[in-house]
């Protein structure tokens, strides 16, 4: 499971464009993940502030 923290997200965009199934979506002043999400952590690995966690 993808989890965002939204305190400490700072909505870069980083993760949308490295996604691979373009899961992520930035929507005003939150980051939006969809079912389309495999959990493949790119997003994670690429986050300049550490938001983002894949959870088992």
């Amino acid at each position: 499971m993808l989890t965002v923290n939204r305190y400490k997200c700072c909505y870069c965009g980083a993760c949308v464009g490295v996604c691979p199934t373009c899961a992520l979506e930035l929507v005003e002043t939150w980051l939006e993940v969809s079912t389309e999400c495999k959990e493949c952590g790119l997003c994670a690995k690429i986050c300049p502030v550490g938001a983002l966690e894949v959870r088992a």
